[in-house]
This record gives C-alpha cells, structure tokens and sequence, in this order.
C-alpha cells in the first residue's frame, strides 16, 4: 500500500459504533455504505461512493456470528469488484476463533473455514485482536496484524489497581500463558483455576491451583461467553479467602443469564474493551475503548509503518 494512496474506512451493521471512534481519531468522515434487507432475511450491500483504486478497511466484529459475517463478506466482494486497491478486514472481535483445532472426531476447524472464506472474498490483511488461539494467525494466507487488549488494559491496572496485594488468576488453564504475561509485567504472583466441563457452557468442577487468602484477585480471559467460568472461579477465590475479585477480559459477548450471573457474582467489577457492543446493562461492568488503537493501526499500515510498539505482550 502506498503511503499516498487515499484509504477509506467502512463499518458493518453491528461495528458502527467503534468505526465511528476510529474515524474520530482518524480524523476522516465514515464512509457510506448502503445494507438493504429483503423480507425472507436476505441483504445487500452497496458502496455510496467510489473506491475505485483506494485502501479499503472494512470494520465489523463478528458477533453475533452468521449475519455480521455474511455482512463482511459482501462488503469484502463488492470492494473487489468496484476495484478497490486493497482491501483490509478490521475484524476487533474474530468469532468461531474457539473452533481452532479438531478436540474430537469429525468436527469442522470453522476458524480455519472463516479463513478461507474471507481469502476467497478478497482479503488482502487483516487486523484483529486477542484471538482465541494465536495459531489461527497461520490459517491465513494474508498478513495478520494481531494487536493486543493489554495495550489499554495495562495503563487501567496501574491507574486503578494496588499492586502489593494484586495477585493475577486465570479462570482455566488455557488461559495460563495471558495470565503468566500479566503476571510478569507486573512482577506480581499468579493462580490458575483447573475446571473440567460436563459439556460446553457448563462446568463440573473447579479447583484453586495457588493461594489467593487476603489477596485482591484479578481474573484475566480473553472471551467471557455465558460468564459461568469466570463467576465459578470468582466465587470459588473468596470461599478461599481472597479480599476482593475483579476481572477483565477482552471480549464482552455476554450470552445471557451472563449480566445476571455478573451481578450476583462475587465480582465486584469486570472490565472489557468495546471490541463488541455490550448492550445489557450492569453495574459491575466497565468498558474501555480500543477506537484509538486500532485507529493508530490503520494509521501505520497505510503508512508502511511498524505496527510492533502496539504489540503488548
């Protein structure tokens, strides 16, 4: 891309609000972009300007899954056929990313799918954050530019938070290398929740691997779904002591009852960035916003600038 080249900034249905952030920081108009409904739930998508030859960045997360991705598709295939130059997907929030690997017989990769379907539609890059599984940066055939929460989240915990008690937990082990990184950042302790799961979206044990007595305890996760394993682990740490329970986590999908479980949880606050609309409303919950990273991201690409200072941890 050259460093010349106008680019222009679009947004799907569900993204608008955070493209809206970014283009403020950006200081450059939305584009328009039109998304026609038909009755039987298809829809269209047009482009109210021309692109003909412009960098092209398409801002939708995709949650809920299915409609916001078909969306994104038809943005990215009428880019390609209005000859836009290049065409970059900032994708905040990259669902199906927990379908990463075959964990039984005969059942899809669908992260990988959802890879081959936006190449297909004419991905060029893509730019996303806190994937569920760093692999799935390898199931692309485009660059990744794979930015990081802790870039805001860090700065909110040195702001908000007293380090001399802090102790970092993670809800379940998979989760124990982001813990760990937190943990090291801060030079501060860290414990890890091991649960085993009935099924999914439902645990059946869970047990404390560490201590956390007279300790404020901040859960660190990537995804929180329905909100039973981070509220299972919240209220498991005071059973053993802890002083209080906070948590963050980057993305805010919050299946319900996960505000109901939110709020009569031990939790006394939990923290996400607006990579998703959290539109529910509770007390407990704090968003900080990751308009002005993404925002410099885009920034630097069209200006063949390194993007790595934004990578934290």
């Amino acid at each position: 891309m050259s460093s010349n080249r106008p680019f222009l900034v679009f947004s799907g249905t569900h993204s608008h609000y955070l493209a809206e952030k970014i283009c403020h920081s950006l200081k450059c108009p939305l584009g328009q972009m039109n998304v026609e409904h038909f009755a039987d739930g298809e829809f269209s998508v047009s482009y109210e300007e021309s692109i003909r030859g412009r960098d092209v960045f398409l801002v939708q997360s995709t949650c809920p899954n299915s409609d916001n991705l078909m969306e994104l598709l038809l943005m990215m295939d009428a880019a390609k056929r209005a000859s836009a130059h290049s065409i970059i997907a900032v994708i905040p929030y990259f669902g199906w990313a927990r379908q990463d690997r075959k964990d039984k017989p005969r059942v899809s990769i669908g992260a990988k799918l959802i890879a081959d379907l936006l190449g297909v539609a004419g991905l060029n890059r893509l730019i996303t954050m806190d994937l569920h599984a760093d692999q799935i940066q390898g199931f692309f055939n485009v660059p990744v530019d794979h930015l990081y929460a802790s870039t805001v989240f860090l700065p909110f915990i040195k702001s908000a938070f007293s380090l001399e008690n802090l102790v970092i937990a993670t809800p379940d082990v998979g989760g124990s290398k982001r813990a760990s990184n937190y943990s090291k950042y801060f030079k501060i302790p860290m414990v890890i929740c091991h649960k085993s799961r009935a099924k999914a979206n439902e645990i059946s044990d869970m047990k404390i691997i560490g201590e956390v007595a007279n300790k404020d305890v901040l859960l660190v996760d990537d995804i929180v779904d329905t909100a039973g394993t981070i509220t299972t682990a919240a209220d498991l740490m005071i059973e053993n002591g802890a002083k209080s329970v906070r948590a963050l986590a980057s993305h805010a999908v919050m299946s319900d009852p996960a505000s109901l479980r939110v709020d009569q949880s031990a939790l006394s606050e939990i923290i996400f960035t607006d990579s998703i609309p959290y539109t529910k409303k509770s007390e407990k919950v704090t968003i900080l916003s990751v308009a002005g990273m993404f925002a410099e991201s885009i920034r630097r690409v069209c200006r063949n600038e390194s993007i790595s200072s934004l990578y934290t941890m």
